[in-house]
């Protein structure tokens, strides 16, 4: 069978998704948070410290959403990688889209405040998945088994 359901017939790595990049961006966006949004609230105002507050966990839910299903698609088979990304960031974008035309111009939340804080977050998560990619040793090919782990014949 060949095409997009063709069997695998290479050797299939078994090593697991690492998603550890997703509990120290959160880390490290809930500290800028908790930092910007007394700040923001006591120079703009409150309004924009909530959208700041709302636009710091709509990027968070969004970078764990898609950590999560590239590394489902993964788990499946590597090939599914790649739709799963742009499949979830087009999702991601409408949803985002929705949200900021639902919100009213006036109101409890600052649209502009929200939309910077969606910027600032995505470099912001952008900046802690390189420094996690550039830190980690990657492998390009099935990894080798540990020392000590050969079979006896």
């Amino acid at each position: 069978m060949s095409g997009l359901f063709a069997e695998r017939t290479g050797p299939r790595s078994q090593a697991p998704w690492d998603l550890s990049f997703l509990r120290v961006g959160a880390l490290v966006a809930l500290a800028v948070t908790v930092v910007a949004v007394p700040v923001t609230g006591l120079l703009a105002g409150w309004a924009e410290a909530v959208g700041v507050l709302v636009g710091a966990a709509v990027v968070t839910a969004f970078f764990c959403v898609s950590g999560l299903v590239i590394a489902w698609a993964g788990k499946i088979d590597d090939t599914y990688t790649l739709p799963a990304a742009l499949g979830t960031f087009g999702v991601k974008a409408l949803l985002l889209f929705a949200l900021l035309n639902a919100l009213p111009e006036e109101g409890w939340l600052d649209r502009r405040a929200l939309a910077w804080a969606v910027i600032v977050g995505a470099l912001l998560w952008s900046a802690v998945q390189l420094r996690w990619v550039w830190t980690r040793q990657l492998y390009y090919v099935p990894p080798p088994p540990p020392p000590g782990s050969g079979t006896a014949d």
